[in-house]
């Protein structure tokens, strides 16, 4: 297959790019500024998304980068929504169409909401990036009537040492300053970088995945067993707690959507498609990582 990727340079496009390949898939990025893409102005020419078996767009402003402001929460949503937008409109427009359009999202979609655990079936939840996402997977709606496949691959917080929330944790875990974050009862979902790439090559290949997938582990855990395994692998102490306040103080409301914030979700779509996870469990995934 060719398969056209946006956000190749990326930590999930970079091993995206490597997989596909061994796979023996000729993998093509489409990389700002080449071929009139400039989502910002709205510029992307028609030919540059035509003859491709996939598309697959993972690109956006990081969400973690720094504080937000208001500036920053625009630019959060419109790098997302307009480029998915563009991509959209522009598949839509050429007589050869890519069969499956695979676009990236994020279980922030459904807000916190505890522990209940949470598959595609249940409804959007509440909060700038609940609603940043559901605008994101919306943005996909001309592709979708133009008759392509379109998966919207709702990631957890993606593990690996190179890059992403893990990568900025280890510094202070190593050096013996990690600790529980708030309450440590709220769910974190994650996924093994591995089994990203796995997963969205699965649903390239599947004719029957359409829609939301949530794309992470069969295993969500408390931030209090997220940061005491992350420490066991370490072989560091965990004893040094960061309140709620504290938090907020230092990251404003980054701090309630994605630390405190309460997201148990389910791989339920994966699972129904056949779907075998290489690196389910925590510990096993964060040893193999670092």
């Amino acid at each position: 297959m060719r398969v056209l990727i946006c956000g190749s340079s990326g930590l999930v496009g970079t091993a995206l790019s490597e997989y596909l390949t061994t796979l023996g898939h000729t993998v093509v990025p489409l990389v700002r500024g080449l071929g009139g893409w400039n989502p910002a102005l709205g510029e992307l020419d028609t030919h540059r998304v035509k003859g491709y078996d996939a598309v697959v767009h993972l690109g956006g402003v990081g969400i973690a980068n720094k504080r937000w402001s208001e500036d920053y929460k625009q630019s959060i949503a419109n790098s997302r929504i307009n480029s998915t937008q563009l991509l959209s409109a522009r598949m839509a427009q050429t007589r050869d169409k890519p069969t499956v359009f695979v676009v990236a999202s994020a279980v922030g979609i459904y807000g916190s909401r505890g522990s209940r655990l949470l598959t595609e079936e249940d409804e959007p939840g509440q909060g700038f990036l609940a609603d940043v996402a559901q605008q994101w997977e919306a943005a996909a709606d001309e592709a979708r009537d133009a008759g392509i496949r379109v998966v919207h691959a709702r990631l957890g917080m993606v593990l690996d040492r190179r890059g992403g929330a893990l990568a900025k944790m280890l510094l202070p875990f190593k050096l013996g300053l990690g600790g529980v974050i708030g309450s440590g009862e709220q769910y974190w979902s994650w996924i093994a970088l591995a089994d990203v790439v796995r997963a969205m090559a699965h649903a390239i290949e599947s004719p029957d995945m359409v829609g939301p997938v949530n794309m992470v582990a069969p295993h969500a855990v408390t931030c209090y067993e997220f940061v005491k395994t992350l420490g066991r692998v370490l072989k560091r102490p965990t004893i040094l707690p960061t309140p709620a306040f504290a938090v907020r103080l230092a990251m404003g409301q980054m701090a309630d959507e994605l630390l405190l914030a309460s997201t148990r979700a389910d791989p339920k779509a994966l699972r129904n498609a056949g779907f075998t996870f290489d690196r389910p469990q925590l510990e096993d995934a964060l040893r193999a990582t670092l």
